[in-house]
C-alpha cells in the first residue's frame, strides 16, 4: 500500500513538474551560449555568471538613428505563451530611468530589426537595480494603425508579427541620446495570470517613470468587453463625438442634448467661482506690492525669488495651459475612415471640419503626406455653442474659464484670434524655417538649423515682423524660438558641420577658423591626426573629424550655440521691443556651457519638465536666471482615453492631487516664474499627425471640463501669489 502510494507520488509529480514547465521556456540566461546572440547596431556585449552585459552608445555619436542592444536566436512556439518576462539590469548613473524596447520576431537571423512581422513592446528598471518586468504579450491581428496606443496595446508600439514561431527574441535601446550601461539576467516566455498580477502590482509611477505595458493592462486592457472582439465587432471603434465607443466613463457623452446640459452645469459653475479677486485686469497680483508700471511686462528679483512683472507693475506669476485651440483633436482619415461610426456627408454643415487645422501643426501633417484629416473637436464646439457664432462662443468661454479656474495665461501655440482679443495674457513661439545645418542628427521635430546662414537671420526678423500685432500688444509678455532642439554633446555642433557639405556657410566659418588658428593644413593635421590634404579638401570632405579635434569642435559648438541665442536676442531687440525673449522650450537638461551662454541672451529659460515636482530643479552653478515651464501634464485612463500622457496616474483624483503638488512646488522654487500645462483640450482618441493621443486636457474631445483637475486647479491658483510670496 505505501510502496504504491509512493510511485503514485512520484508520478504525480512528475505529471505537475512537467505542466509547470509547460508554463514557461527560458530564452535567455547566462548559460545561453554567445554564438547564439547577436549585437545590434554596435552595442558591446559581455557575458557574465549573472547575464549579458551591455554598453550602448547615443546616436548623437554614431553619426545616424540606431537601436543598439542585442537578439537571441532560436524558435519558439509564441501560442502557449502570453507574457515575456525580463530581468533588466540599470547599471548606468545618469538618469532614473533605463527605457528599452522588446521585440519578438519570425524571419530567422533576416529580421533581427524594424517593425516587420515584429512584436514589439516596452520595459524599464529603476537606477542601481534589477528590476523584473512582466510584459504582456496582448496581440491583435487587425490593423489599428495612426495610434501611439490602442485598446489592447498596452506597450503602444507594434504588431506585425504572423510567423507562428518566433525566431528572435531582441532588447534594445531606442534612439539613444546617451551613452548607457546596462544587463540583462534572464528572458523567459511565460503562460501568466495577467489579471492576477496587474492586480498585485502596488506603488504609483515614479518621476521620469511611464507607467509600464503592466499598469496598462490593469487599468485597460483587461476588460472581455472588447479584449476578445473579432475585427467585425471592434470596428467602427469611434462614435460621432471622437470618443471610444465600447467603453462608458462619467461624463461621456451621448447626445447633443447632453452637450447642451453640460455646457448650461458649466455656467452655473463658472457663476459661482468669478475668480481670484485681488487680480487686476492683467491677472497680477493688484493686492500685493506696488512696482514701476511700464506698460510692458518683465522680470525682476524680489526678495530672493524671481517674478514676472505686469504692464501695471504688478507681480506676476505666469500659470495657464498650452495651445487653446478649437481644432485640438484633429485626426487623419487616410485609410482610417472604418474607425468611425459617423463622419459627416459631404454637404453636411461640419463637412467644414474636414478642413479646419492646427496652424502650428499643420506643417508636420503636410510633411507627412497626410491627405484627408477630421477635427473632431471643433465639430464638438460646432454643436456645442449652437452653428454659426461658435468660435466667437468658444473664444469667449476660453478666457471666462481661465479667470475662474485661476489661471492667468494663454501659453504658446494657442490661437492667434483668442490671443489678440487682449483680455488674457499671452505668449507664442515661432519655430525657426532657415535652412538646416545639413550633417545635424535628427531631432526630434526638426534638425538643427545653421545659425551662420545668411537666411537664419533674415528668417527670425521676418517672423517677428509678421507676429508685430501680438508682440506689440501690451498682454503679450514674450515668444519662445524652436522646441526641443537636438544640441547633441560638448563637440556633436561642430561634428555635424564638417559632416555637411562645402557650401555649408557654418563649414566655411569653421574652416576658415581653423586657417587663421593653425595657419598650415599641416599644423592641423599634426594637432588632430588627420589626413586631410589642403583646406579646400576639409571642405570638400564630409565625415567625422579625427579624435584629435575634440577641443576645436568643442569650441566651434560653443561659438554656434553663442550665434544661435545671439543673432535672435539682437533681432528681439530691434523688431520686438518690450516682449521677453523665452528661450528654446529645452527638453530634458542641456549642457552647464550650453545653458549658460543661452543665459547670457534669453530674458527667461524655458524646460519642458515632465515629472511629479520641482523641488529638486537646479540650474547650473553660475547661472541664476528666472525659468519657465513650458510643459509639463499627467493622465489616466478611467475616462475613455487610450494613453496616460508622458506621466501616467491611476485615475482622475491622482492627476488632479499630482498638478497640485506640480504647481505648488514651482511656487515654492526661487526660480520658476510660471508653468504652463500641455494642454488645453484633448487630443484625438485616433491620434494627430505622429499618432499621439494622450489624455492630457482640461477639457475633453466634447469641451467637457475634467472636474476633479479644475478642483484642484482652482485650489492653488486662487492663493498662488500668497504661496509665491511665503518665506518658507
Amino acid at each position: 500500500m505505501n510502496q504504491k502510494f509512493s510511485w503514485l507520488s512520484v508520478f504525480f509529480l512528475f505529471l505537475m513538474s512537467t505542466a509547470v514547465h509547460a508554463q514557461e521556456i527560458t530564452v535567455f540566461d547566462s548559460s545561453t551560449p554567445m554564438e547564439k546572440i547577436r549585437s545590434l547596431d554596435g552595442a558591446v556585449i559581455e557575458q557574465s555568471e549573472d547575464g549579458l552585459l551591455l554598453q550602448t552608445r547615443g546616436s548623437q555619436s554614431q553619426g545616424k538613428t540606431v537601436y543598439p542592444g542585442f537578439a537571441v536566436l532560436g524558435e519558439w512556439e509564441l501560442k502557449d505563451f502570453n507574457a515575456v518576462e525580463i530581468e533588466l539590469v540599470h547599471r548606468d548613473s545618469h538618469s532614473v530611468r533605463l527605457p528599452v524596447r522588446v521585440r519578438l520576431a519570425g524571419g530567422g537571423e533576416g529580421n533581427l530589426a524594424g517593425e516587420k512581422d515584429a512584436f514589439i513592446s516596452t520595459a524599464d528598471a529603476e537606477k542601481g537595480k534589477t528590476t523584473v518586468c512582466l510584459v504582456p504579450i496582448s496581440r491583435k491581428l487587425f490593423d489599428t494603425k495612426g495610434l501611439r496606443r490602442t485598446p489592447w496595446d498596452g506597450n503602444g508600439l507594434r504588431d506585425t508579427l504572423q510567423s507562428t514561431k518566433i525566431t528572435s527574441v531582441g532588447i534594445y535601446m531606442p534612439k539613444p541620446v546617451w551613452d548607457w550601461k546596462w544587463g540583462v539576467k534572464r528572458i523567459v516566455l511565460k503562460k501568466a495570470d495577467l489579471g492576477k498580477a496587474a492586480a498585485q502590482k502596488t506603488g504609483k509611477p515614479k518621476p521620469f517613470t511611464h507607467p509600464t505595458p503592466m499598469d496598462y493592462y490593469r487599468y485597460f486592457d483587461a476588460d472581455p468587453k472588447w479584449a476578445e472582439m473579432t475585427p467585425e465587432e471592434f470596428f467602427p471603434f469611434i462614435d460621432r463625438y471622437g470618443q471610444f465607443k465600447h467603453k462608458e466613463w462619467p461624463g461621456k457623452i451621448h447626445s447633443d442634448a447632453e452637450l447642451q446640459a453640460v455646457r448650461v452645469a458649466e455656467e452655473k459653475d463658472l457663476a459661482a467661482h468669478p475668480g481670484p479677486a485681488d487680480w487686476d485686469e492683467f491677472g497680477g497680483w493688484s493686492a500685493g506690492p506696488k512696482l514701476e508700471a511700464t506698460g510692458r511686462f518683465r522680470v525682476e528679483k524680489i526678495d530672493g525669488k524671481w517674478w514676472m512683472v505686469d504692464p501695471l507693475g504688478h507681480l506676476f506669476w505666469s500659470h495657464g495651459p498650452v495651445r487653446i485651440n478649437a481644432s485640438s483633436a484633429v485626426t487623419p482619415l487616410d485609410g482610417r475612415k472604418h474607425y468611425f461610426e459617423e463622419l459627416p456627408e459631404k454637404d453636411s454643415p461640419l463637412s467644414e471640419f474636414y478642413f479646419t487645422n492646427d496652424a502650428v501643426l499643420k506643417d508636420l501633417y503636410d510633411v507627412r503626406g497626410i491627405r484627408e484629416t477630421f477635427d473632431f473637436s471643433s465639430a464638438n464646439a460646432w454643436r456645442k455653442y449652437g452653428g454659426e457664432g461658435w468660435r466667437e462662443k468658444y473664444a469667449e468661454m476660453a478666457h471666462r474659464r481661465l479667470r475662474s479656474w485661476g489661471m492667468n495665461t494663454i501659453a504658446n501655440s494657442s490661437d492667434v484670434r483668442i490671443a489678440l482679443q487682449n483680455r488674457t495674457p499671452f505668449c507664442d513661439r515661432i519655430t525657426m524655417k532657415s535652412p538646416f545645418l545639413e550633417g545635424a542628427d535628427d531631432g526630434l521635430w526638426w534638425n538643427f538649423r545653421d545659425p551662420f546662414h545668411p537666411e537664419f537671420r533674415k528668417n527670425i526678423r521676418e517672423q517677428l515682423i509678421e507676429h508685430q500685432a501680438e508682440t506689440r500688444s501690451p498682454y503679450c509678455f514674450g515668444f519662445f524660438v524652436d522646441n526641443e532642439l537636438n544640441w547633441g554633446g560638448r563637440t556633436s555642433l561642430a561634428e555635424w558641420t564638417l559632416k555637411s557639405s562645402a557650401s555649408q556657410p557654418a563649414k566655411q566659418i569653421f574652416v576658415e577658423r581653423l586657417r587663421k588658428k593653425y595657419g598650415t593644413i599641416e599644423k592641423l593635421n599634426e594637432a588632430w591626426g588627420g589626413k586631410y590634404g589642403s583646406w579646400e579638401e576639409m571642405l570638400e570632405r564630409k565625415g567625422m573629424p579625427p579624435k584629435g579635434s575634440s577641443e576645436d569642435c568643442a569650441e566651434f559648438s560653443a561659438a554656434t550655440v553663442r550665434e544661435y541665442f545671439a543673432v535672435i536676442k539682437e533681432e528681439f531687440t530691434k523688431n520686438a521691443p518690450g516682449t521677453l525673449y523665452l528661450g528654446c522650450r529645452y527638453c530634458g537638461t542641456p549642457r552647464a556651457d550650453f545653458l549658460k551662454i543661452a543665459a547670457e541672451y534669453c530674458d527667461v529659460l524655458s524646460f519642458n519638465i515632465y515629472r511629479f515636482s520641482l523641488k529638486d530643479f537646479r540650474l547650473p552653478e553660475g547661472i541664476d536666471k528666472p525659468v519657465l515651464v513650458s510643459e509639463f501634464h499627467f493622465g489616466a485612463l478611467d475616462r475613455g482615453m487610450l494613453h496616460w500622457t508622458l506621466i501616467g496616474v491611476e485615475n482622475q483624483e491622482e492627476r488632479a492631487q499630482a498638478y497640485f503638488n506640480y504647481v505648488e512646488s514651482a511656487l515654492r522654487h526661487p526660480n520658476f516664474v510660471g508653468v504652463h500645462w500641455h494642454q488645453y483640450s484633448e487630443q484625438a482618441t485616433t491620434g494627430r499627425f505622429d499618432g499621439e493621443n494622450f489624455q492630457n486636457g482640461f477639457v475633453d474631445v466634447c469641451d467637457t471640463p475634467y472636474p476633479e483637475t479644475i478642483g484642484k486647479i482652482r485650489e492653488i491658483g486662487y492663493p498662488m501669489y500668497q504661496i509665491r510670496r511665503e518665506k518658507k
